[in-house]
């Protein structure tokens, strides 16, 4: 698969995406980076670290967010793609549901669109992400967590977004797939459909897993955010047993080893 101007190998090896959140309340990290140097040095930063790809989010999706407005999230994100661009050679995914947004980042240069609400939100963003020929992240989400057969509904969630990116244009080597951990599940849910993962191989899409830092590892460990590290690695190294593609993460150099031995022991 390629995004923006690096190849990524369909099988048997798992990258890293990293996180920067240019929010004032992200629930893990908001405020420490949403000044364009700081952001730029932590860009580096990951990069040095061993980052595969950006991923840059305008607004916070944690529980409870409130949305902010186009032109607020446009204001944070537009000018941090532009420098990024710039000044490194890494693919950027720009995280939003809003095909206005959506349309500056790829105009700004963005190589993919890493939707929470897989096109269920915005019904111009597929078409948007189409005619550019950029890739997409289509993420499993419901309003409430509300399941008759949880694993078979997440199915048929996911084929639906998978529908109208396809009926829109979007070629199946564009497509990714992301359960969606803390994303309209209970605390059950989330452990279920990690350990599960292999099952979205059904799709026959590359896989995308975003637990870092979540809820889930926090009630799990009863621990705060700042010392969710572990948990995190433990679900990167579920994510490579289980086939997935890329991890979606803050802590990229800690991510990047624990991927590193295990890909060196299931290679054996």
């Amino acid at each position: 698969m390629k995004i923006g101007s690096k190849e990524f190998a369909s099988k048997g090896k798992t990258y890293v995406m990293g996180i920067l959140n240019v929010t004032p309340d992200s629930f893990s990290d908001g405020g420490k980076f949403n000044q364009l140097d700081a952001a730029l040095y932590h860009v580096e930063e990951m990069i040095g670290e061993g980052m595969d790809i950006l991923d840059i989010g305008g607004e916070s999706t944690r529980p409870g967010h409130t949305m902010v407005s186009e032109e607020e999230e446009l204001n944070r994100v537009v000018p941090v793609i532009e420098q990024v661009k710039a000044r490194f050679d890494i693919p950027i995914s720009l995280d939003t549901c809003k095909s206005r947004v959506a349309s500056a980042g790829i105009a700004a240069g963005v190589d993919l669109i890493n939707d929470v609400w897989g096109f269920k939100y915005d019904g111009n963003l597929a078409k948007i992400v189409a005619d550019a020929g950029i890739s997409c992240i289509l993420m499993h989400n419901r309003k409430e967590p509300d399941y008759t057969d949880y694993m078979q509904n997440v199915l048929e969630d996911l084929a639906e977004s998978v529908q109208t990116a396809r009926l829109s244009g979007i070629a199946d080597e564009k497509i990714l797939l992301d359960p969606g951990v803390g994303f309209g599940k209970t605390y059950e849910n989330n452990l279920e459909i990690i350990n599960k993962l292999e099952i979205l191989h059904s799709f026959g899409y590359p896989l995308v897993l975003g637990t870092s830092r979540k809820s889930v590892i926090g009630i799990t460990l009863d621990l705060p955010v700042s010392e969710r590290l572990e948990g995190t690695l433990v679900t990167t190294v579920i994510a490579v047993m289980k086939g997935a593609m890329f991890v979606r993460v803050h802590d990229i150099k800690e991510n990047v080893r624990a991927i590193k031995m295990a890909e060196a022991i299931i290679s054996k």
